[in-house]
């Protein structure tokens, strides 16, 4: 069985599910999510991604929300994730991540032996320009293929 390590931060659509389980065709894959909402320490960053992407009622709108509890919708995210992957035949498990993500997914990773790594975000420009996303950061660490990922919105 084929395992992948999918780093995620928000629900899984039904495209992005459909996506990640037939990347190997046949193959029958294992996932291991893990959940790693985007916090309130790259608000700016998402501001700005925000505005690259001409959506400037969604940066007004969430600079306007301010500071949320993001553990509940995580969890449910997570968890409504995990469903769906399932539904589609896989096996799937999974954790929300709250500190130091590029170290946990190195570590679930070895633990698992996992196969490969697919991060399936958000663009985020800024950091990609950069290199400072998951993906670039993760390709350094994890000594498997990494795999950079567009989620999509329903």
């Amino acid at each position: 069985m084929f395992t992948s390590v999918l780093m995620i931060e928000k629900a899984l659509s039904a495209v992005d599910v459909e996506f990640v389980t037939t990347l190997h065709g046949d193959q029958q894959v294992s996932f291991v999510v893990l959940m790693q909402p985007r916090g309130d320490q790259d608000r700016l960053l998402r501001a700005v991604d925000d505005v690259a992407l001409g959506e400037l009622d969604k940066a007004v709108r969430e600079a306007a929300e301010g500071k949320d509890d993001s553990e509940a919708p995580a969890e449910l995210a997570l968890q409504h994730s995990l469903a769906e992957l399932r539904k589609a035949g896989s096996e799937a498990v999974g954790r929300l991540v709250e500190d130091h993500p590029l170290d946990v997914l190195t570590s679930v990773t070895e633990e698992t032996n996992a196969d490969e790594v697919i991060v399936l975000t958000a663009p985020h420009y800024v950091e990609e320009f950069f290199h400072r996303d998951w993906a670039s950061r993760a390709r350094h660490k994890v000594g498997v293929p990494v795999l950079k990922l567009y989620a999509h919105s329903e």
